[in-house]
């Protein structure tokens, strides 16, 4: 549970420590940037982002939705100069604002906080 619980807060906080084992993508795989708020839309609308306990909706209006370990997740998002901005709470807890750096390889796709120098989370899209 508590290598869960730091997924989540890698994927919806600035600075959290996860372990690169942790990542649900294999290191040799190739992942593409995402750089424009369109490609990033039509990468979202393939499906509903998975991970351990975690399923997020991320909207093309900018709206976040989820929930993560019985605490829903809300917040909303912006595309600004090649990054997913998101602002999110969970249960009652504000994680803020964080920049990320968005890559995929397949259904794999992962989120690196600011502006992908911070720690990433590995999603699946289903």
């Amino acid at each position: 549970m508590t290598r869960v619980i730091a997924v989540l807060i890698a994927l919806m906080a600035p600075s959290a420590a996860v372990s690169e084992g942790w990542a649900l993508a294999e290191d040799d795989m190739s992942f593409q940037r995402v750089t424009e708020r369109d490609d990033f839309v039509s990468l979202m609308s393939q499906g509903t982002l998975n991970r351990m306990g975690m399923t997020l909706n991320v909207e093309p209006d900018g709206d976040i939705t989820g929930k993560a370990f019985g605490r829903k997740i809300s917040g909303n998002w912006a595309w600004r100069n090649g990054y997913f901005c998101r602002d999110l709470a969970w249960g009652r807890r504000d994680l803020g604002p964080n920049c990320q750096e968005v890559t995929f390889a397949g259904r794999f796709v992962r989120f690196t906080s600011d502006q992908g120098t911070g720690q990433y989370a590995d999603l699946v899209l289903k």
